[in-house]
């Protein structure tokens, strides 16, 4: 197996690919991407099991083969050589030798046959969405997921398609992101998978944010999108994801409408001061106004005040600062809403004219 291939057409792949691969690995041969050289072509794939990824690039010109390769040895040697350098990799008695100009590189390869396959995936309804409406829901939404909670399904972000539209949700128990966005599809039933953290990341790292579409397909176990540069697969995360519909809060009387900036840095100031474990602070509106409190068992103390549009009854509630300062930071607008109802409700957020995003965040006792 031989190729040739410029530097800086080999990077692109070998990045979208790179995040995969885990630094420390049960098994060797998921420390290595799979090299296959078809027809002037090199498809590299990627896998940890969990999520796979196949990129290509074309070749300068190449003799067919498969073999795999040590993933950051073979992207850091790549990163380091000069730009618009040319790479010859020749494969041959379990050696792959590497070559650019002046540079030699001998690396060690493991036997292509030993790299695991993702399962064929069974068939499945398929439709086609816009590259930026997916990245736009995940951008929206992932921040919410929980880190290793024992409600596995929660660790990661429930994904919903129906006729004419496309959802994501996230929660972690405390708070709950929710993005909605219309798009030209028509499927014969409501489709609902939640997709592994791990997955919704790599996602976000690939979709372009263009108009070109990718094609998704969900199976039973797995969840496949393909672009025109990447094919991503994913195994699913098998549990029920709570009714979001049941936790969005209806009927709140209390509105307050501030600009986005002045709430947030205003939140992101009296958060210092706040206790470190629980990042509490406390909302105390009045006519007109917002006042935001944080102490902690040092007897510290940090106030804000924030002018903003509100005509209700007198109201003090606590809410963890990073939950609400990312909320606010996900809102596209310059003014944000906040809908309460009492101190021992949730919040609701969103942009003051577009609910496509809505946000709830649960009080905290201070």
């Amino acid at each position: 197996m031989r190729f040739s291939v410029q530097r800086e057409t080999l990077l692109k792949p070998l990045l979208l690919t790179g995040g995969v691969i885990e630094r420390k690995q049960t098994l060797p041969i998921l420390s290595n991407v799979l090299l296959n050289v078809s027809r002037n072509t090199l498809t590299i794939t990627a896998t940890d099991l969990e999520v796979e990824i196949i990129a290509s690039a074309p070749l300068i010109d190449a003799q067919d083969g498969q073999a795999t390769l040590p993933a950051r040895k073979f992207g850091d040697i790549c990163r380091m050589l000069p730009e618009n350098a040319t790479l010859t990799v020749e494969i041959s008695n379990g050696k792959a030798t590497l070559r650019s100009g002046r540079s030699r590189f001998t690396l060690s390869t493991l036997p292509a046959v030993e790299f695991p396959n993702v399962e064929t995936m069974e068939e499945a309804d398929e439709f086609r969405i816009p590259q930026n409406t997916f990245k736009a829901l995940i951008e929206q939404t992932f921040f919410a997921m929980a880190q290793q909670d024992v409600r596995y399904y929660l660790n990661g972000l429930l994904f919903e398609a129906a006729t004419g539209v496309v959802r994501a949700v996230a929660t972690d128990g405390h708070r709950l992101a929710l993005c909605e966005q219309d798009v030209d599809i028509n499927l014969s039933e409501i489709q609902q998978v939640i997709l592994p953290r791990k997955g919704v990341l790599e996602l976000s790292r690939f979709l372009e944010d263009i108009d070109d579409p990718a094609a998704v397909k969900v199976g039973s176990n797995h969840i496949r999108i393909t672009t025109q540069e990447v094919c991503f697969t994913s195994k699913l995360i098998d549990g029920r994801f709570p009714d979001y519909q049941r936790v969005l809060p209806r009927g709140g009387d209390k509105v307050v409408i501030s600009d986005k900036d002045s709430l947030k840095q205003a939140l992101t100031r009296a958060s210092i001061l706040s206790n470190e474990r629980y990042r509490s602070v406390r909302f105390e509106l009045s006519t007109g106004n917002v006042r935001v409190v944080a102490s902690n068992p040092e007897q510290e103390e940090a106030e804000e005040e924030i002018p903003v549009e509100y005509e209700g009854e007198s109201l003090e509630i606590g809410f963890n600062a990073n939950y609400v300062l990312d909320a606010v930071n996900a809102v596209r607008e310059k003014s944000v809403k906040l809908v309460l109802s009492d101190a021992n409700s949730c919040c609701l957020i969103e942009g003051l004219t577009n609910h496509d995003s809505k946000y709830v965040v649960m009080p905290m006792r201070i």
